[in-house]
């Protein structure tokens, strides 16, 4: 074993076996200072191992910010402002579609060309339609529809809707959305935020005003 001076640090090794078992003080020869041999002779005390557990790294903690806690559209609210939005689709289709029929026969005329004028209708239909939701969608985050019960589409980061992003969320998220035999759509009622595919596709919250 190794003995050390308390008072000036001298060390020397020293077999425990030859130690008389009757010494409980010693000298020390180079500052000839008394101490106690017993406190040196003790067993160490173990301590007991700490673990240490690393920190996450702060970006891997969820940050709910207040846009997360502001309140959503559920799925009957959201499927309410679709049916009336679908109604005001259909009836600017059938008025403008007529006028758009009727001015195809008064220039055009002919027989032959009743499919032509139908098709042309009908693709006049689906323009009007996409036009109708990407324009109020990225206009004020709020179809007629979503005016008339209070809802509005926003970005989940809080930024402006823009028409772009309009457009990815009405025309291709939401063709995904309902291709998927409309799974896209019934996410709505059991998320925690209410977000349907499309939502998360492009990155937006549905809210109540």
């Amino acid at each position: 074993m190794q003995i050390i001076c308390p008072h000036c640090g001298y060390s020397k090794e020293v077999n425990q076996e030859q130690l008389p078992p009757d010494v409980s003080k010693v000298n020390c020869p180079k500052c000839k200072q008394s101490f106690s041999l017993r406190q040196q002779t003790q067993e160490p005390q173990i301590q007991p191992e700490i673990t240490v557990t690393p920190r996450k790294n702060i970006t891997d903690i969820p940050v709910r910010t207040e846009i997360d806690a502001l309140p959503k559209a559920g799925f009957w609210m959201r499927l309410v402002a679709t049916f009336i939005d679908a109604f005001i689709v259909f009836v600017l289709q059938f008025l403008l579609g007529s006028l758009l029929a009727l001015a195809g026969f008064a220039v055009i005329g002919g027989e032959g060309t009743t499919g032509n004028i139908a098709i042309l209708v009908q693709l006049f239909g689906f323009i009007l339609s996409f036009a109708y939701y990407v324009f109020f969608t990225g206009y004020c985050g709020q179809t007629p529809g979503k005016m008339a019960l209070r809802i509005k589409v926003i970005r989940r980061d809080g930024s402006p809707l823009s028409y772009g992003r309009a457009a990815f969320r009405e025309i291709p998220a939401k063709f995904i959305s309902g291709i998927i035999f409309g799974i896209g759509y019934l996410m709505v009622a059991f998320d925690d935020q209410k977000q349907g595919l499309h939502d998360r596709m492009a990155d937006t919250y549905v809210i109540k005003l």
